[in-house]
């Protein structure tokens, strides 16, 4: 867990509170006809079941980790236990659908929901999200194979394990929860919100970071290649922008009736004070990169402004084709005679397009420095005006803040003293209900700033 340790975990945690992000869940659904085994598979002591990281090739502790009671990396194993929880309990009643932890509309993100597929003796559904929701099921694939010699991670591959190392992977893996996916039990309706669903929210690579049972060690490295933080958070943003709009395009989750499927929409655009006097008190601020008239509810851009600011560093030859893509769509959405769905298809296409040029290209330390530089110039910072934004954009610095720690180019000590700038940004968004724009762009421009000062 070195990698995750010199994060704003504080940070994090108040901006967690409010997001309800720990109840959130990424599961998986069967492949093919392989046979699902269940955590106990993997818990030997002479696999990942000992109570102390000390393996000679994994920590094998791993089991552990994803058990631990009280921080983020064991809310996988809690995910089954907070249905039965009162607030589980509430959603499932207010919209009839009987017990929580019997509810496939749950059961899709808060465990390893197969119905479909074969079951070893030691599933056990109450496990939660277990190994085999990230990691591909085990049975008559890697199960027996992957710690043998002359086992490699190629050959584990090519027996079904899920290959996480790969960003592009890893984040529709991830979001076919922390966003949503077309698969059983797998997308949070704006239902499930009004009857107290927590809101949804992903960033690749502090996710990653907060769930992280492994050491980045040589042995690592040369069996997967050293990870990096910008790569995985960039291309997290381009696979967020591309499930959102892939989403949203598709009638069957798009529309509800008459309406738009609130989900996609941004929630505080709506959810303010409202108040019928004379004496009015605006709490709607014009965004200059959604082209929507006044009092319109926006689609939540959260990640697309951060990927406008990835293609503007990383992928310039596309930037302006994905601005205008993002400024098309938003228009559509407001009502100005294009078609919003096929305006969702041709945004999600240039995601896609960017997804797979950040995935592909080298990466060096210039490049977070870069992304940061354009997080806070003034083509993107006037954009930061809601409250969802502007937690993405704090994340985002925090996370290439930590990257940059991580290969060497900025000190511990130095990056200490960052994270009090930084600490001011995730405190202007700690309470959606207190948010102030003018106050978050200051804190973050404070942050960005003393960054700037070390490159």
């Amino acid at each position: 867990m070195a990698n995750s340790l010199s994060r704003n975990v504080a940070g994090f945690a108040r901006v967690f509170a409010v997001l309800g992000l720990i109840a959130i869940y990424p599961a998986a659904t069967a492949s093919g006809n392989a046979q699902f085994e269940g955590v106990a598979s993997c818990a030997g002591s002479t696999c990942h079941g000992r109570a102390e990281g000390n393996g000679a090739v994994v920590r094998q502790d791993e089991i552990a980790t994803w058990q631990e009671p009280s921080s983020p990396s064991g809310a996988h194993s809690r995910a089954y236990a907070v249905l039965a929880g009162r607030r589980g309990q509430q959603i499932t009643a207010t919209l009839g659908l009987g017990d929580a932890t019997q509810a496939k509309e749950c059961l899709g993100c808060h465990a390893t929901y197969v119905p479909s597929a074969p079951k070893g003796p030691r599933f056990q559904l109450s496990d939660g999200v277990g190994c085999e929701s990230c990691h591909g099921p085990a049975g008559d694939a890697w199960l027996s194979s992957h710690y043998a010699r002359p086992a490699t991670h190629a050959s584990n591959v090519a027996d079904g394990l899920t290959p996480l190392e790969q960003p592009q992977v890893r984040a529709n893996v991830c979001l076919d929860c922390h966003y949503g996916s077309t698969k059983p039990g797998q997308f949070v309706t704006h239902s499930m919100m009004a009857a107290g669903h927590p809101r949804v929210s992903f960033e690749l690579d502090l996710f990653s970071a907060l769930q992280q049972h492994h050491n980045i060690d040589d042995d690592y490295v040369q069996r997967k290649r050293k990870p990096n933080a910008v790569r995985f958070w960039a291309v997290g943003q381009a696979e967020a922008v591309r499930r959102a709009t892939g989403l949203f395009a598709n009638p069957k989750f798009g529309m509800e009736g008459i309406f738009p499927q609130y989900y996609f929409l941004d929630c505080h655009s709506c959810h303010r004070e409202i108040q019928d006097s004379s004496q009015r008190r605006l709490t709607f601020e014009e965004n200059p990169g959604r082209p929507i008239p006044f009092g319109n509810a926006p689609f939540n851009d959260e990640s697309i402004i951060m990927l406008t600011a990835v293609a503007g560093a990383l992928v310039p030859g596309q930037a302006d084709e994905f601005r205008a893509a993002s400024r098309s769509f938003h228009a559509a959405m407001g009502g100005n005679g294009s078609d919003p769905r096929e305006a969702a298809i041709a945004l999600s296409q240039r995601a896609g397009a960017l997804s797979n040029a950040l995935s592909q290209r080298a990466y060096a330390n210039a490049d977070a420095f870069r992304v940061i530089g354009i997080i806070g110039d003034n083509a993107i910072r006037p954009r930061f005006t809601d409250y969802s934004g502007s937690v993405q954009a704090v994340m985002a610095i925090d996370t290439l803040l930590n990257g940059l720690v991580t290969n060497g180019r900025v000190t511990s000590g130095a990056a200490a003293g960052i994270r009090s700038d930084i600490n001011k940004a995730y405190a202007a968004v700690q309470e959606p209900n207190a948010y102030d724009p003018d106050n978050f762009r200051a804190s973050l421009a404070s942050a960005i700033a003393a960054i700037r000062r070390l490159s």
